[in-house]
């Protein structure tokens, strides 16, 4: 049989295995347990309770194109959930101003790190762990180690918890969010920058991409997201000590595994929404046929040790193809890295 032919009889599961995961998902679990997973209730309380975990996803998603980890996402999105609530309940400031200070202040995490990681030449997995001990020290101090209580105002809660077609708006806000980085990523020079960065950095700084500059704002970008995060989060759950560093393993496993889906081999955000929202329809129907409260760390776990294990075979794939037609045509175009040569070809020196 033709490799067309192969290829014509596969059903897209290279790219689109998570559709199929899904819809087994939910057609297994509502036999299964029809009166508790059928239910609207369910669909609305898995696409609210995911989103503020999938805006962390997306943050992530933005440095790990360049080829770099921010480990601090996670305390970052905490801080930020304790301070717009302290500064509300302990220092009556506004809501608006309240919830622009922790943005800004996350966004200068972010600075920090990216200054570490660009100009100090420490290795961003390094530099955003320490980051990450900092900004639960920072959050110590804020807080004095106590749970501060939330606001109590109905525009507070309502930033989140009114409803748009019968979902939590922060839903809405997720959707958003995610068009634009979308359009960033795949529709703008800054994402064909990140994305030829992640391929190869030297290969960007020799077409002239400042390897830095957006090296150092990718981290900005994740650090500024994971602050609206968690300025959701205390809106919509009220605040807590302790959730931010759980969500960093989910925000990872669905980033990676998205990486598989619909553009394999590439960081995307609809691959990563769909993995976002297919672990969850895992995890909620394991708990409906259960009952146990484990299976939320065990799945994330499984799924970011397939789906980076997946990634590196694919890759390795690849790169032995490559190399088999180099040697087979030593005249055979050379592959771009991962980025299109005109995505590149004329590059704004910065």
């Amino acid at each position: 049989m033709s490799m067309t032919a192969e290829r014509r009889f596969s059903f897209g599961l290279q790219s689109y295995s998570g559709l199929y995961l899904w819809a087994m998902f939910i057609i297994v679990f509502g036999i299964w347990k029809p009166d508790l997973f059928l239910t609207s209730a369910t669909l609305h309380s898995v696409a609210s309770s995911q989103a503020v975990a999938a805006m962390l996803a997306l943050g992530l998603l933005i440095p790990l194109t360049a080829g770099v980890y921010d480990l601090s996402a996670g305390a970052v999105t905490n801080v930020s959930t304790v301070l717009v609530v302290n500064l509300q309940t302990v220092h009556h400031v506004g809501m608006a101003p309240a919830i622009l200070v922790a943005i800004a202040v996350s966004a200068g995490i972010g600075t920090v790190s990216g200054f570490i990681v660009v100009k100090l030449k420490v290795n961003s997995f390094v530099a955003t762990l320490g980051m990450a001990t900092v900004v639960a020290a920072i959050q110590t101090i804020i807080s004095g180690g106590t749970q501060p209580f939330p606001p109590v105002s109905s525009a507070w809660t309502g930033f989140t918890q009114n409803t748009v077609l019968g979902f939590q708006i922060v839903v809405l806000y997720l959707i958003v969010l995610a068009l634009i980085v979308w359009w960033v990523l795949d529709h703008t020079p800054v994402g064909r920058y990140l994305y030829a960065i992640g391929g190869s950095s030297e290969a960007a700084r020799l077409t002239g991409i400042s390897v830095g500059r957006w090296t150092w704002l990718s981290l900005i970008a994740s650090a500024t997201i994971a602050g609206v995060a968690g300025v959701f989060y205390a809106s919509l759950s009220g605040p807590s000590l302790t959730f931010g560093p759980a969500l960093l393993l989910p925000a990872f496993a669905a980033v990676f595994l998205g990486s598989t889906q619909l553009r394999p081999g590439r960081f995307n955000v609809w691959g990563t929404l769909l993995a976002v929202y297919v672990l969850a329809t895992g995890v909620q129907g394991l708990e409906f046929v259960t009952g146990v409260q484990w299976l939320n760390d065990m799945f994330n776990g499984v799924a970011l040790l397939a789906a980076v294990s997946f990634a590196v075979w694919r890759q390795g794939s690849k790169n032995r193809r490559r190399e088999s037609t180099t040697s087979a045509d030593p005249q055979a175009e050379q592959p771009s890295g991962g980025f299109a040569d005109a995505d590149v070809k004329q590059p704004v020196r910065s």
